[in-house]
């Protein structure tokens, strides 16, 4: 279905020559040898009839002069005319400027994905031999196809940055696509100091030098729809951050949606079982929101205000003195990505103990606030040693960056993800397989045909023991799969490759999981790829409290969440219908379950801790004889061999 490589069409396009030409000898003597014999048989012109010659035009000569073209009519000087006057257009109408760089952009997104198109549909349709040759081939079309799409995303940079962004943290998606999107994570390009200047004089009536005694025009951080420099307040004497908005993009944002909306439209057309129109509506509704820096403003506000009553809490979201449309002022934090490992070991902060917080804090703001950050990557988390009067319970606090991708859980989908996550960690049984299926059911209308791909999803694993098999098998599967997460072991390479081998080679598994991501609430998507985010962010902090161990934690917040929502229905119901026995003990039970959940789990995470602890202790013991530095680093996680 799609043409091994655009260059391939090239090639056939150059392969048309022009009329043949024959010659009269292979080299010049020949040629002139055969020349002299055919003089012998044709009479030198002079010979016979003479030569035309054409007399001199005179004055009175009556015949007309030739036609000469007039020179607004000559090709060179038409394309001299037409090439002044787009130039003039370009810098001096801006409508016309705008069309002309909107239609480069969109050639620039459609051409890469028309190759992308003809590469997969050659790919599809092809014949193989062997389900290793016909992976393998895929697999190298979605990495050809990968980079092409990079590439344009790139050139064009802006909103279609934050489409690469988007699709690199969609773990369902192919590792070819998901890792050749995630640089863009970090490599965005940033803007001309000048142009930072003209932007903020335009939105705010004044001139940095008027605000701040000295900017940076280095910018500190670079994102894809923003970047940040580091300044000095003068009225406060205090160190700030500056956030601006790339000056372009509010320009073409309309433009690069719909080309990114027709594009998913017209990949649909031609792959109905590829629907990535999820995605195009999911950047249409919310990046005019995260272009809006008040709007973000007010995030960061609601966000601090959901914590502010934490006695204990690692989280810190800094403050923002003033903001715009445009621009926007918060107060500025020295420290390093959460996941820089050597910083965490120069300040003695314990990775393990940080990828816990990190999931502790968006468990709370998903189960407890229902008001959440949806973009968490590592760019948007600093590390921090505590300062003096933190509220964390611990040596570090984690400053949480960009808040403007959030969104709201209704109380329904928040409680209810919560009760499916509980019967995730719960002991395999009948009675709790039909509970995973109808919380299923409730949270993301997923039928029972369609539940083990979503367990699948949640769980990042291959599925747990009766999920893909019917009952009669399910005694069998138990020996080979585990019955709950909490009986999950590390993910093998040879699992992995065999769930992205599934994906490719099961017949209709690609169609269900596309229909899954089209029919899944939107809401419930964005906590996914929040999960997904924590999940890999605890692989790159290469942490050795094992897998299971931030599921532990997700677990106790989902118990905790219940229980409030129960007790919280039990004060509606004694309101409305008055205090009964059957209540009081419908109020007892609930409460007797949370703590078990609570207190069971709390003593699963003390064992996981203590096992963390003396894989340390091994590591470090292990590299001892490489030297006192080597055993630090690999203890740290530094120097894994």
């Amino acid at each position: 279905m799609f043409a091994t490589n655009l260059a391939a069409i090239a090639a056939l396009t150059s392969c048309v020559a022009g009329p043949s030409r024959r010659y009269l000898a292979t080299n010049p003597a020949s040629r002139g040898s055969s020349l002299a014999r055919l003089s012998l048989h044709y009479p030198p012109k002079s010979i016979g009839r003479p030569a035309l010659v054409r007399p001199a035009s005179t004055s009175s000569d009556s015949s007309e002069p030739p036609i000469k073209r007039s020179l607004w009519r000559r090709p060179p000087f038409i394309f001299l005319v037409l090439t002044l006057t787009g130039v003039t257009l370009y810098y001096t109408y801006e409508p016309f400027r705008h069309t002309a760089l909107a239609m480069k952009r969109c050639s620039v997104f459609g051409i890469a994905v028309v190759a992308s198109v003809i590469d997969y549909k050659w790919t599809l349709n092809s014949a193989y031999y062997t389900p290793e040759e016909m992976f393998d081939a895929y697999s190298r079309c979605h990495k050809r196809s990968a980079l092409r799409v990079l590439e344009a995303l790139q050139r064009n940079g802006g909103i279609y940055i934050k489409l690469g962004q988007h699709v690199s943290s969609v773990r369902l998606l192919p590792t070819e696509w998901t890792g050749t999107m995630r640089p863009l994570q970090d490599q965005c390009p940033s803007t001309p100091i000048e142009e930072v200047e003209a932007l903020f004089l335009a939105d705010t009536g004044r001139t940095l030098n008027q605000l701040f005694t000295s900017f940076d025009p280095e910018p500190v951080g670079v994102a894809s729809l923003a970047q940040v420099h580091m300044a000095v307040d003068r009225e406060t004497g205090r160190k700030v951050a500056v956030k601006i908005q790339h000056p372009h993009l509010e320009e073409f944002a309309a433009v690069d949606i719909k080309t990114t909306m027709f594009a998913m439209d017209w990949v649909k057309a031609l792959f109905p079982n590829f629907e990535f129109s999820w995605l195009g509506e999911e950047m249409q509704e919310n990046l005019p929101l995260e272009m809006d820096f008040s709007h973000e403003a007010g995030n960061a506000r609601r966000a601090i205000e959901d914590f502010k009553m934490e006695k204990q809490t690692t989280l810190y979201i800094p403050r923002v003195l003033w903001a715009n449309r445009r621009s926007m002022v918060m107060e500025y934090i020295e420290g390093a990505r959460v996941d820089d490992l050597p910083f965490l070991a120069k300040h003695g902060i314990d990775r393990n103990r940080v990828s816990q917080e990190l999931s502790r804090i968006f468990s709370q703001m998903v189960y407890l606030k229902g008001f959440f950050h949806a973009d968490p990557h590592p760019g948007n988390l600093l590390i921090r040693p505590a300062p003096k009067g933190s509220r964390s319970p611990y040596n570090f606090e984690i400053v949480l960056l960009d808040h403007g991708l959030y969104f709201d859980l209704d109380d329904d989908l928040r409680v209810n993800y919560a009760r499916l996550w509980l019967t995730l960690v719960a002991p395999n049984s009948k009675e709790t397989r039909r509970e995973r299926r109808k919380y299923a059911k409730l949270v993301g209308n997923v039928g029972d045909d369609m539940y083990p791909l979503f367990e699948s999803v949640i769980t990042g694993r291959a599925g747990l023991a009766g999920s893909w098999d019917s009952e009669d098998e399910v005694a069998q599967a138990k020996k080979k799969r585990p019955g709950s997460m909490m009986d999950l072991f590390p993910a093998s390479e040879e699992e992995m490759e065999r769930m992205r081998r599934a994906i490719v080679s099961r017949e209709g598994l690609i169609s269900d999981l596309f229909h899954l991501l089209r029919s899944m609430p939107r809401r419930l998507l964005m906590v996914l790829k929040l999960n997904d985010l924590t999940r890999n962010l605890d692989q790159a902090l290469c942490t050795t409290h094992g897998e299971t161990r931030i599921f532990i934690i997700v677990a106790r917040y989902c118990g905790l969440a219940v229980w409030q929502s129960e007790l919280s229905a039990f004060h509606e119901r004694w309101k409305t219908s008055g205090l009964s026995l059957s209540l009081v003990g419908s109020l007892v039970e609930s409460w007797a379950r949370y703590h078990v959940v609570w207190n069971g789990l709390w003593f699963a995470e003390v064992a996981m801790d203590c096992r963390a602890g003396a894989v340390r202790v091994f590591r470090w013991v292990s590299n001892l004889s490489r030297g006192l530095e080597s055993a630090n680093q690999a203890a740290a996680g530094i120097m894994t061999g």
